[in-house]
């Protein structure tokens, strides 16, 4: 990837995230940015493309973070202490590698394009299978319906840390699943 597409990419994910998609035109990407707006199409052909690119870099940041977090779990309890644990440092920006706490951006990003089908709000739900998927992996309870537990209180967690500045959702959620292990 070269050098100025990075720069772009980085902005965008910056920006998006902390303030949303459509809230930031372009004209404030290539101010923060520094970047001339021939080399902005020239990397993308539309603010959608570069969306979809700010999207992908978050999605591998999220899942190499995800996956050294868990990675060392031996157990299902571990696996869930282990989540929840990296949510709660998330939430209170001690997770130094998705950088301060807005939520989730994939949610926070479908919710901006109301068709369920456009490109974007598609890679959002391939985030959220791709999240379901590294989970399932590292439990040796294959039960659909703990997973479903872990991923429907990990969404949850997010959204009430977010919206309610409510940062005692993980250990919440590690008392609940411990109940059903």
């Amino acid at each position: 990837m070269s050098r100025k597409r990075q720069i772009l990419v980085d902005t965008a994910l910056q920006l998006f995230y902390e303030k949303g998609v459509n809230s930031v035109g372009i004209n404030e990407l290539l101010k923060v940015s520094g970047i001339a707006k021939k080399t902005l199409y020239n990397h993308f052909d539309s603010k959608q493309a570069l969306v979809l690119a700010a999207l992908k870099q978050r999605n591998d940041k999220f899942m190499t973070w995800l996956e050294m977090n868990l990675n060392e779990a031996s157990t299902d309890k571990e696996v869930i202490a282990r989540l929840f644990h990296g949510l709660s440092a998330w939430f209170t920006d001690s997770a130094a590698e998705l950088g301060n706490f807005r939520g989730c951006f994939f949610i926070n990003t479908s919710s901006e394009f109301s068709d369920p089908c456009s490109d974007v709000s598609q890679y959002c739900q391939y985030h959220k299978r791709q999240v379901r998927a590294l989970i399932s992996k590292h439990l040796s309870n294959p039960s659909p319906e703990l997973l479903d537990t872990i991923c429907v209180l990990k969404e949850g967690a997010i959204t009430i840390a977010y919206v309610n500045k409510d940062f005692s959702m993980p250990q919440k959620c590690i008392s609940i699943l411990d109940k059903l292990l």
